[in-house]
């Protein structure tokens, strides 16, 4: 098939699937190989970034591709969807969104013995906005539901893959100790938390 002619129907497809579309569905509909198709999207998004003049680039995500808008153009677009636009993730709603990435999967008691609070409403939250999922459950007493990111996470913050997540060393993350105030002497505000 001539690449020319391939370009167009990965393009074509990429556009009217709208989400991530995987490589083996587009080698599937196109009916080439991986290496072709790949040689051909790869050529794709070399050209369209190099292109200022162009507002679309392809994003690779998880062994897929989506057609997506630059992230150069985000204030322009954004004003398209403001009335869909939905409030920004609590602090406890990215804690436990990073404890599933880096933990997946996990179950709710895991997550919350981590955080050391309650964590329903921002799991609640982390479902709601499609970042997380079931993943099935543990093979456990009471069979715990485990939570895992999807696709809409790797979106979202920009990532390929699970291999693009930052990887971090125990020592590299600093140990948080907070005071502690005794109910029954609330003067003692220097007193340290013992972790036991």
């Amino acid at each position: 098939m001539d690449l020319k002619k391939l370009e167009g129907i990965i393009e074509g497809l990429l556009f009217a699937s709208g989400d991530r579309l995987s490589l083996e569905k587009i080698c599937e509909i196109a009916g080439v190989d991986k290496k072709t198709v790949k040689l051909v999207i790869n050529n794709m998004i070399v050209n369209y970034n190099e292109n200022p003049a162009r507002g679309i680039t392809i994003r690779e995500i998880n062994n897929g591709y989506q057609l997506c808008s630059k992230p150069e153009l985000y204030e322009y677009v954004k004003v398209l969807f403001e009335p869909k636009q939905k409030s920004g993730l609590s602090q406890a709603a990215f804690e436990t969104l990073a404890i599933i990435a880096f933990n997946r999967p996990i179950t709710k008691a895991k997550i919350e013995q981590i955080r050391g609070v309650n964590s329903d409403s921002a799991i609640a939250k982390l479902l709601e906005r499609n970042l997380i999922r079931e993943a099935g459950r543990l093979d456990a007493p009471g069979k715990p539901i485990l939570y895992e990111t999807t696709e809409e996470f790797f979106r979202s913050f920009g990532y390929k893959s699970d291999s693009d997540l930052p990887i971090f060393e125990m020592n590299e993350i600093p140990e948080v100790v907070e005071p502690r105030q005794d109910e029954n002497n609330t003067d003692d505000k220097n007193e340290e938390n013992v972790n036991s």
